[in-house]
């Protein structure tokens, strides 16, 4: 690991649900940082707690991101060793982040990015699709450019990985069902590492009945099957 007078900026994966999901250079670094960029310091805040640490926060999110960003420069120019987080899971991933990591690449700047927590890996795995080779996709737009990208699903033959809000599920679901036919296979993962942990893997038909019947919580991970030739 670098010395501590060093500038750097570290990127520190956290965990997605379960807060024994975090490593010990995560541990180590996170207490020997200047400060810790968070998505949401109230967040962070829980997980310095449980494992009693004790380190100045500050807010570095998708509304203040460009905002902060040279100040944080600046900083790290003059010598600060910072860390950066986000809610959950790694930084940069569907979270801020990809901003100040190319503005330090720039300027020269070191970055260290750790292996960690990750939501759509264990999702894939757990889909029993095929591993080999997959698209990671994101959120999908809301609006703008959303048919187009689900025209584009439609049609790819490896495994797709998207995220997706509780509230927009089942209609997702009833997209895709039009789009991909009603035995494509889908497998949706939610709550992953928490309590109830949920992953229903069918066909779409089956996964997209089985949704409308329940009330839809927690974060989502869709893992869509690829076309078959």
């Amino acid at each position: 690991m670098k010395t501590e007078h060093l500038p750097i900026l570290y990127l520190v994966p956290t965990p997605i649900g379960n807060l024994a999901d975090i490593t010990l250079r995560a541990l180590d670094i996170l207490k020997k940082v200047d400060v810790i960029l968070a998505e949401d310091t109230r967040t962070t805040a829980v997980l310095l707690k449980h494992y009693e640490i004790q380190k100045p926060l500050q807010s570095f999110h998708i509304f203040n991101e460009h905002r902060t960003l040279q100040s944080l420069i600046t900083r790290l120019k003059n010598g600060e060793v910072m860390a950066m987080v986000s809610d959950a899971g790694t930084p940069g991933i569907s979270d801020p982040g990809f901003l100040l990591v190319r503005e330090c690449l720039k300027e020269n700047l070191p970055i260290e990015c750790l292996p960690g927590a990750t939501a759509l890996i264990p999702a894939l795995v757990k889909s029993g699709f095929p591993t080999d080779r997959f698209v990671f996709e994101g959120f999908l737009p809301h609006k703008k450019g959303r048919q187009t990208l689900l025209n584009q699903i439609a049609e790819e033959e490896r495994t797709v990985i998207l995220y997706e809000s509780p509230h927009r599920l089942v209609k997702l679901l009833e997209q895709c069902h039009k789009l991909m036919g009603a035995t494509r296979l889908i497998s949706v993962s939610r709550e992953l590492t928490k309590l109830f942990e949920e992953t229903k893997t069918g066909s779409i038909e089956e996964v997209w009945h089985y949704f409308q019947q329940k009330e839809v919580k927690g974060e989502i991970v869709v893992v869509i099957h690829g076309k078959e030739n």
